[in-house]
């Protein structure tokens, strides 16, 4: 409250968001600079006039000896750089987050953990990503959005195996829901779509067996180039020879288990 009350600025990346804290701002309060188009909306301006704030346009009206309240989620680096040069103090006001929500609604060891945020949209990437996490033994923390879900769960069970995991959704809202499963009945759960609502997945760490250096089998190598083949389109010597690089197996051996499983 003492934040709120004071004679600070407030920056918003939304016209909601703008008019929001418009309201928490009013009472003499700074200017709230917009990010975005929001100044060229009068219907916004006007409302936060009548709240009695100034709307001001861009971050080069920043000023030195502004203090500057953020009310966004995932604030553009830019926003940072900029008040970083301009000698202005940004305050970082605590709040809940869905990662730590997650975590404690998880029903899954919180003594140690990894957040791993969103998973690259490239199949390439998102597949290297999670080949570097089979042997991690702490609780892994992931966002996802309810388009990709499906394939994200198909891909963490393809690499991670079957494991408990913890799907939370609308975290802190009203339909705030929190299934508690394994990634094979998750998968098979949205195979066909029907997710709404932003995911936080909380996956269970490997056990201790694979994180002490347990090999991949040629099967299990086998299985996932066959997956890696089907995903990218490449054909089973390509899909076999990026399979070896990544688990140090014999591209002959996992292009014959290839063949006998096909």
């Amino acid at each position: 409250m003492r934040i709120l009350l004071g004679k600070h600025s407030g920056f918003c990346f939304g016209v909601r968001r703008a008019v929001a804290l418009a309201g928490e701002l009013a009472g003499g309060a700074g200017p709230v600079y917009t990010y975005g188009n929001i100044i060229h909306n009068e219907q916004v301006v006007e409302q936060l006039a009548e709240r009695g704030v100034r709307a001001v346009d861009g971050l080069s009206q920043l000023v030195r000896g502004d203090t500057l309240i953020l009310r966004a989620h995932g604030v553009p680096p830019e926003v940072e750089t900029a008040c970083a040069a301009r000698g202005i103090r940004v305050v970082a006001v605590p709040g809940p987050t869905a990662m730590a929500t997650a975590l404690a609604l998880s029903g899954l060891p919180t003594g140690r953990f990894t957040f791993e945020g969103f998973l690259s949209m490239n199949k390439k990437s998102r597949r290297e990503h999670l080949l570097s996490l089979r042997d991690e033994r702490r609780t892994m923390v992931f966002y996802e959005a309810p388009h990709k879900l499906p394939a994200t769960l198909r891909d963490l069970l393809d690499v991670l195996g079957d494991r408990r995991v913890a799907l939370a959704r609308e975290l802190t809202k009203v339909h705030e829901e929190v299934i508690r499963t394994t990634l094979a009945e998750a998968a098979a759960r949205y195979a066909d779509g029907g997710a709404r609502g932003e995911f936080v997945l909380v996956i269970e760490g490997a056990p201790e067996a694979a994180a002490q250096g347990e090999a991949v089998t040629v099967e299990e190598a086998a299985a996932l180039a066959l997956a890696l083949a089907a995903e990218e389109n490449l054909s089973p010597s390509e899909a076999a020879k990026r399979l070896a690089a990544e688990t140090g197996l014999r591209k002959s051996e996992i292009y014959h288990a290839m063949n006998q499983k096909g």
